[in-house]
């Protein structure tokens, strides 16, 4: 037996079909981890600003998200949100659809729901932000 079959965790039916690591898993993970990490401070920065404008006015409100470091945290807060997002159900399609077509046509519309729902939130924060 050579070194090289101690080494190599795929079946004998894997290899005749090419089939292997897609090389992406490691990273799609860590950016999992990091965007969850991430998520953890700006939650609470939004739990912050969420008590802080409760019970006051409109414009009240309009001027404590007008605020710069408040509209960035805000926006970091929904662009990591957003992208944890599309990344978790990601793995849920890849391992619970078995379809092919079917599939592909979920990743495509968990990737448009994610991008409409992160550019729908930026545009709010930017347009209250700017005074629009």
């Amino acid at each position: 037996m050579s070194n090289n079959s101690n080494h190599d965790m795929r079946t004998p039916l894997s290899k005749v079909r090419g089939l292997g690591s897609a090389k992406d898993g490691t990273s799609h993970f860590w950016r999992q981890r990091l965007t969850g990490l991430a998520n953890i401070p700006l939650a609470l920065f939004f739990i912050y600003c969420i008590a802080s404008v409760a019970g006051k006015s409109h414009a009240d409100t309009l001027a404590f998200v007008a605020n710069p470091i408040i509209a960035i945290l805000l926006l970091l807060f929904v662009l990591s949100g957003v992208y944890h997002m599309k990344l978790g159900m990601q793995v849920i399609i890849e391992d619970y659809i078995h379809g092919e077509k079917i599939k592909i046509l979920a990743l495509i519309l968990n990737l448009f729901f994610a991008a409409f729902i992160g550019m729908a939130c930026v545009f709010s924060i930017l347009k209250i932000s700017f005074g629009g």
